[in-house]
Order: C-alpha cells, then sequence, then structure tokens
C-alpha cells in the first residue's frame, strides 16, 4: 500500500513540474505598461484585468485614461497594432491632481483609503493634503469624500509640466532598386 502511495506520489510530482502552465507573458508585458493604480476607467476593476482582456483580444487598448495617448502607443507597439485615439465611451481628460479644501476636511480618512498611490497624507481627526507629485489624477478620492472638500484640479502646461508629443508625421514607403533606397 505504501509502494503505490510513493509510485502515485512521484507520479504526480513529476506530472506538476512537467505539465506547470504559467501566466501569459504578454499580459505580464502589456500589464507593465499600464499605470497601476487600478481605477477602473477603462470598465475592468484593475490594470491586470484590462491587460488580461487586451491579450485576449476582448477590450481594445484605447480605453485608459490616466495612461494618456503615450500608453496607448506603447501598447500599439507591443501588440504591433494601429494606433487608436481614445474611444468606446472613454474621454482624455486634461491631467489633472486632486486639491482638499482644508477648511472643509473632517478627517474621516476615507480619501485615503481609496487612494490607490499613497498620495494623501493626514491621519484620522486631522485635516488632510494632496502629495502633488504622487498624484495621478484618477479621481478615486472624490467619491467617497462625506463633505464634497475634495475637487480635480486641471494641471496648466508650462515649461515645468510640458511633455514632448509624440510626432505624428506620415512616413514614406521605401523601396530598393539595383542602386540603393529610393524613396517612393
Amino acid at each position: 500500500m505504501s509502494g503505490i502511495a510513493i509510485v502515485l506520489g512521484a507520479v504526480l510530482g513529476f506530472s506538476a513540474i512537467k505539465f506547470r502552465v504559467e501566466g501569459n507573458p504578454l499580459v505580464d508585458k502589456i500589464d507593465a505598461i499600464l499605470p497601476q493604480i487600478q481605477c477602473g476607467q477603462c470598465g475592468y476593476p484593475g490594470c491586470r484585468p484590462y491587460a488580461a482582456a487586451i491579450a485576449a483580444g476582448e477590450a481594445d487598448i484605447n480605453r485608459c485614461p490616466p495612461g494618456g495617448e503615450e500608453g496607448i502607443r506603447k501598447l500599439a507597439d507591443l501588440l504591433g497594432v494601429e494606433f487608436k485615439p481614445f474611444g468606446s465611451g472613454t474621454v482624455q481628460k486634461p491631467k489633472a491632481v486632486a486639491f482638499i479644501d482644508e477648511n472643509l476636511c473632517i478627517g474621516c480618512t476615507l480619501c485615503t483609503q481609496a487612494c490607490p498611490v499613497d498620495a494623501i497624507a493626514g491621519a484620522a481627526k486631522q485635516m488632510h493634503t494632496i502629495i502633488a507629485a504622487v498624484c495621478t489624477g484618477c479621481e478615486l478620492c472624490v467619491a467617497p469624500c462625506p463633505v464634497s472638500c475634495i475637487s480635480m484640479v486641471v494641471i496648466e502646461e508650462k515649461i515645468t509640466t510640458w511633455k514632448w508629443k509624440y510626432p505624428v508625421y506620415a512616413l514614406a514607403p521605401v523601396r530598393r532598386s539595383a542602386f540603393g533606397r529610393v524613396p517612393e
């Protein structure tokens, strides 16, 4: 009886190693491009389920507002598909950060619990404040606030906040000839 148990245990152990199913590496690469703030603005509960849906072909690459157009371009490059502007009910919002009106804040800590990136500093029954450098503008802290003291402030484009946009030039196809490359 113990011999049979040892043999079956060895077979099961070998099978577990030999037939091990690992995660989809494409999902890992897509998930690494997404902003990882689990805001749900794409229609999925977090970045990992959205990455799995993209890899399975169930979702478009253009549904993540916090990732912006730069994220869509990176996803398009990774997957080898055409760049798509924001779509399917997703609207690109201007970059914004949360702002807490300190006169109204009651220190309930509901916003602190809702923030996925820990951009809110404060303690229970004390005034809270936003760490603007960390805030991603996901708006998850706005809804749980019972006194509506949190608002989103649009970041103006200045020299310090300006970011280079990807060029949108159409490249001419190049054909080869006997004398080298010749643009068409």
